[in-house]
């Protein structure tokens, strides 16, 4: 499968039309529901394994972001060997109270997973309470950067956004 066929295949899976109002408030035309290619197995260990080169050496521990993040971590993890941590939005108020489930985190080089990118508002947002867990937090990987300003936001905070696919490489797929 080409860069192109993965791209239409995300395209068919998740794209949808109309009135839709993003995490980061914004409204938009387009939408990707990262739910429908999370949901289909094949696809998704598809994307984890296209995904796996990207991750930057060096990194000890992946951290996928609630919710949309959490399959695509896990997916990468059983490709990378390398271990996962889950990271809420805030810590629960019972159980572990722990923000960041799974791997230990403190003192360590963390990759950052999220599945669509906007205004990166969640990731800087998650990247700091890693941070002050201690973690090492340098880059964020996506499955797609809808080019909306997120890698500049990110960047703004020290940390790089890599990416599988672009909204643009979703686009140029669905017309060819």
């Amino acid at each position: 499968m080409t860069h192109s066929d993965l791209a239409l295949r995300i395209h068919a899976a998740s794209h949808l039309t109309g009135q839709f109002r993003l995490r980061s408030g914004r409204t938009a035309a387009e939408y990707f529901d990262k739910y429908r290619f999370e949901a289909d197995p094949v696809l998704l260990d598809e994307i984890a394994r296209r995904m796996t080169p990207l991750v930057p050496s060096g990194t000890q521990v992946l951290a996928g972001l609630e919710m949309g993040g959490i399959p695509v971590v896990t997916a990468l993890g059983r490709h990378t060997g390398l271990p996962c941590a889950f990271v809420r939005k805030q810590a629960k108020p019972y159980g572990t109270c722990r923000l960041a489930e799974g791997a230990e985190v403190a003192g360590r080089k963390v990759l950052v997973i999220e599945d669509v990118v906007t205004s990166g508002g969640q990731i800087v947002l998650s990247a700091a309470d890693l941070r002050n867990l201690g973690a090492q937090v340098d880059e964020a990987l996506c499955v797609i950067d809808r080019e909306q300003g997120g890698a500049d936001a990110l960047k703004a905070e020290g940390i790089s956004l890599l990416s599988l696919l672009t909204a643009e490489d979703l686009r140029a797929a669905a017309a060819s």
